[in-house]
Order: C-alpha cells, then structure tokens, then sequence
C-alpha cells in the first residue's frame, strides 16, 4: 500500500501513522497536514500546507486515511460544516478513482441527515457524499478512544482526561466492550479495510475491535 494521510499531529491521526509505518504491507506514506509531525521514518514524507482546500490532485498513492477533524464544541456552526463536511470533500474529489479512502467519522453518527444533533447530522451527510465519489469509501465510528503507546490529544483538556482514564480504561473495555476502543485498533483496523476490504461500508466500534484483534501481528 501507499498511504495519504491527514490529521497526523492529532490523536487519531498519531495512532494510525504508528501502525502505518511498522506494517510490512505500507510502502511509503504521505503526511498532509499544516504542521509537521515531528517524526522521521524511511517511509515517511511530509507535505506541509497552510490551505487544504487548495491541495493540487493527489496521486501516486492507493489509500486514504482521512483522520482530521475538529470538537464541535466550542466551534461556530459554520466553521465545524467547513472542516468536516466541506474539507473532507474537498480533499476526497482530489484523490483519482479508485483510491480507498477511510474516513474518522463517530459514533452516534445520523445516516438519515434529520436528526436533532448537529455534529451528528454533517457527519452522516459527509459520509453519504462521500460514497456518492467513484472512491472505494469506508467510514469508522469509533466510540471512547483510549490513547497508547504515549499518544496524546492535542486538546490540554482531553489529554488531561485521558491521562485520568487511562489506569481505568480495562475496567470501561470490561464494563463497555462495545464502546471503547484505541488509537492502535484504529489504526490496525484501517490498515485491515485498505488491504482486504471489509463487508460493510459503515464500521461501527464493534466491527474496529473485532478487525483489529484479527489484524494484530502475532506477540503484540
């Protein structure tokens, strides 16, 4: 595989570039983002760029994980429909035909557009505009995502309350199997849909556990 990736610097984003680069199958990867990510690797190429929206066509590369997002608390209306609707897209109709592109998208995510939720509603309408592209398209709706292998949220907030969660996090895996997950599943996960393709387009927290536990490479 070739691998596009946006939304490396963030949580989600960090974990799924880990698994990228220690993963025999990725060739080479491709970081996009407006900031570097710090990190050095034989396989690893940045392109650092301030307007996303005016990236040039994207090719050479056969998978995209789309990781890059923003709360939608604390963001006007407007701008979270920009990041999360208008910007996926605009980043999607750039890749060629073909490419399997993997999208963060969330749990509790509204296919229907009609719901009561905001956040809920662009992401299902992003979902759906994005299966509408000639792209062999794949959303995730992780649920709780737990942090690893010192893997932090770029929000002071959220890392202080992961940092909280993390000695209770067996305990919620125990109490909530269906709702947790990690950055390292995701991660294994994408790489799983990319190479073999998955039944469903649609990937709840359940279908990222059970396709990670069967990707993990043996003694990790």
């Amino acid at each position: 595989m070739k691998v596009v990736l946006f939304g490396a610097t963030g949580m989600v984003g960090q974990g799924v570039l880990r698994e990228c680069l220690r993963d025999e199958r990725v060739e080479a990867v491709l970081v996009v983002g407006r900031s570097p990510v710090g990190t050095s690797h034989p396989k690893l190429r940045e392109a650092v760029e301030q307007d996303l929206f005016a990236l040039a066509p994207i090719t050479g590369y056969d998978t995209c994980f789309f990781c890059l997002g923003v709360s939608s608390v604390g963001v006007a209306p407007e701008e979270y429909e920009r990041i999360t609707y208008q910007l996926t897209l605009s980043v999607a109709r750039k890749l060629p035909a073909d490419t399997t592109f993997v999208y963060v998208s969330g749990a509790g995510t509204d296919s229907t557009e009609r719901g009561r939720v905001r956040w809920a509603r662009v992401k299902g309408a992003t979902e759906n505009a994005l299966a509408r592209l000639p792209l062999r398209t794949f959303a995730f709706r992780p649920g709780y995502i737990q942090p690893l292998h010192g893997i932090t949220s770029k929000t002071p907030l959220y890392r202080v309350l992961y940092r909280v969660a993390m000695p209770l996090y067996p305990v919620l895996k125990r109490l909530f199997p269906r709702a947790v997950t990690t950055t390292e599943d995701i991660g294994l996960a994408m790489l799983a849909v990319a190479s073999s393709g998955y039944e469903k387009p649609i990937l709840e927290n359940t279908d990222i556990t059970a396709l990670a536990r069967r990707d993990r490479p043996a003694g990790s």
